[in-house]
């Protein structure tokens, strides 16, 4: 019995590895498909968010008739973003209620882990509009945990993606591609610290005008002092990994750096970017797609390799 349910978990096996996406998805659970589906589950929530609070009085105005919205300052802009976020939150914790503890495949819950994708699209659906329901009060509290969650999302990121980047720096420079590769990896490194000096000059031009902007001086200097440290300690010769884990790494840093400085009030006489900030120019692009694949990144990272985190 116990050889016939394992030729069977065979034969799924190569059916879902065999089988296209959309079948994969119409006919049942798949391990090797499901951090897709949530990925793009997480990433249709992130562009709903980024619509709802640049274009949601144009592109949602029946929003406004709610009674929770308050004529649609309630529902849209930032609080329509806190919204977003919540139902999204409310979708993965239901996830992660129902799936805890779980170590055995091909059960109930990893069959609902991996499949089930249409019940599960109309629960995030669900839950999305909830929340847009949901008293304002409440939505301001959770507005305030998320200050906290935000926190501790920035260090698994940042821990994830040092586990990514040291795990690309060690397959560059294994005996097999270290010689192939050598050249590619020095045109990397050699464009990320690029990228990185431009950003730092950059920085101190829009968001450092005036000697008076002293935090913004210091969190520019320290992020230059970082990318300083970590080359110095890349290249020292008990470690010497190199300069490709500090450039990628300054590319993290400075974005940080870029992200926290730029996200200053309007009214912010050291930020003369403020202005353009209200607007969706290239840099808001730029920073999304960034903060997007960072995002990407770490999930991937932390779902493959969770001894990153031990």
């Amino acid at each position: 019995m116990e050889s016939g349910l394992g030729s069977n978990r065979n034969e799924r096996h190569w059916i879902f590895k065999d089988d296209s996406w959309f079948s994969q998805f119409r006919n049942g659970s798949n391990p090797w498909m499901a951090r897709y589906a949530y990925a793009l589950i997480f990433l249709v929530s992130n562009l709903l968010a980024w619509a709802v609070r640049d274009y949601g009085h144009n592109a949602f105005p029946e929003m406004e008739k709610l009674k929770n919205c308050q004529g649609g300052r309630g529902c849209l802009g930032a609080e329509g973003v806190l919204r977003v976020s919540l139902g999204c939150f409310a979708f993965y914790f239901v996830m992660f209620l129902s799936t805890a503890g779980n170590s055995r495949m091909y059960n109930c819950r990893d069959s609902w882990h991996s499949g089930w994708w249409s019940a599960k699209i109309g629960l995030w659906i669900a839950l999305t509009v909830t929340s847009f329901l949901v008293p304002t009060f409440i939505v301001q509290i959770y507005g305030e945990i998320a200050h906290f969650g935000a926190g501790v999302f920035l260090l698994v990121q940042l821990v994830s993606v040092i586990s990514f980047i040291t795990w690309l720096n060690d397959c560059c420079q294994s005996e097999k591609t270290a010689e192939r590769c050598h050249i590619h990896v020095m045109l990397l490194a050699t464009a990320a610290y690029i990228i990185c000096i431009f950003g730092i000059i950059m920085m101190y031009i829009w968001y450092a005008p005036e000697p008076s902007c002293l935090l913004n001086i210091f969190f520019i200097t320290w992020t230059l002092v970082l990318l300083q440290l970590m080359t110095s300690a890349s290249l020292h010769p008990k470690i010497n990994s190199g300069f490709l884990t500090p450039g990628l790494m300054g590319l993290y840093v400075v974005f940080i750096c870029w992200c926290a400085i730029r996200s200053e009030p309007a009214g912010e006489s050291c930020n003369r970017k403020a202005e353009a900030s209200n607007k969706t120019d290239w840099l808001t692009i730029i920073s999304f797609i960034v903060a997007l694949l960072a995002m990407v990144i770490a999930t991937f990272s932390t779902g493959i390799d969770s001894q990153c985190f031990q």
